[in-house]
């Protein structure tokens, strides 16, 4: 079962400028961006050549963590933030370990949307849906999630490379605040977050000025204020670490990341 939103509504797609999830894409060997997402990507990977395995050092975090819930007995998923689709897409990890997951992707680039739409088909079990919105609009996310999902029961909220670019003046902490309390008990966050506490600041500084001068947010958090996130909520073991350190024997590592720090800090919590 597939559940489409604003499915045959044209967007129009903002190529004036880079998004973050076609950089995704491009980072990740993709070919669903635009000149504006190639030409920041290849200035930050000039300077940091390993940004491309990092991306996937993400990904494959996302997929143990997925796996991992799923074995839980959690049935139900919120992704926001999702990217362009690559596969394996989460609906299609999580309906390995429990057939008749439920999905709900959310972004609000229209060029996602486009590919949500073409792309993202369930097992028969299961349902996908998309909601095409901007994270910060919460009502909106969670009402039309709530078409696919019973938000009475525990869903397994994903935040994954999202936050960084969202500035606390933005909200950032008061998104997760008001999903997590929409959600019952027994949920989950699954969250990663890049951090600059694994390089050295100056290097941290200019990968900031590089997506600043391309008209983005990135706010690169300490460890301190990731846990922030997490308030209210238990993490499970090993907590708050690097991503490739999240339970690795639940998939498979990524090639080159012997050498590569993720720089990014991820954690699964749930909520009491």
């Amino acid at each position: 079962m597939v559940e489409q939103r604003n499915a045959g509504t044209p967007v129009p797609i903002d190529t004036s400028r880079p998004h973050p999830a076609r950089m995704y894409d491009w980072f990740l060997g993709g070919k669903d961006n635009y000149p504006v997402d190639e030409e920041l990507g290849r200035r930050l990977v000039a300077f940091a050549p390993a940004i491309p395995v990092m991306a996937r050092m993400n990904r494959a975090f996302m997929h143990r963590a997925t796996r991992w819930v799923a074995g839980q007995g959690v049935r139900q998923f919120l992704d926001i933030g999702t990217g362009i689709p690559t596969e394996p897409n989460l609906h299609q990890v999580a309906q390995e370990i429990v057939r008749d997951a439920r999905v709900v992707y959310c972004d609000n680039d229209p060029i996602v949307l486009a590919h949500a739409e073409a792309l993202l088909s369930s097992a028969p079990e299961g349902a996908v849906g998309y909601v095409q919105a901007d994270a910060r609009d919460t009502p909106a996310v969670l009402e039309r999630a709530g078409e696919v999902l019973d938000l009475d029961r525990p869903v397994a909220l994903c935040l994954i490379a999202l936050l960084h670019f969202m500035g606390d003046e933005d909200g950032a902490y008061e998104l997760v605040e008001r999903l997590t309390e929409a959600l019952a008990p027994g949920s989950y966050l699954i969250m990663s977050h890049l951090t600059p506490d694994f390089h050295p600041q100056e290097a941290a500084r200019r990968v900031r000025d590089m997506y600043k001068a391309g008209g983005l947010t990135l706010d690169l958090r300490s460890r301190d204020r990731f846990a922030r996130f997490l308030q209210g909520l238990e993490p499970v073991a090993p907590g708050i670490v690097a991503a490739e350190e999240w339970h690795p024997e639940l998939g498979e590592p990524v090639p080159g990341q012997e050498d590569v720090h993720s720089g990014a800090y991820v954690a699964v919590a749930r909520k009491g």
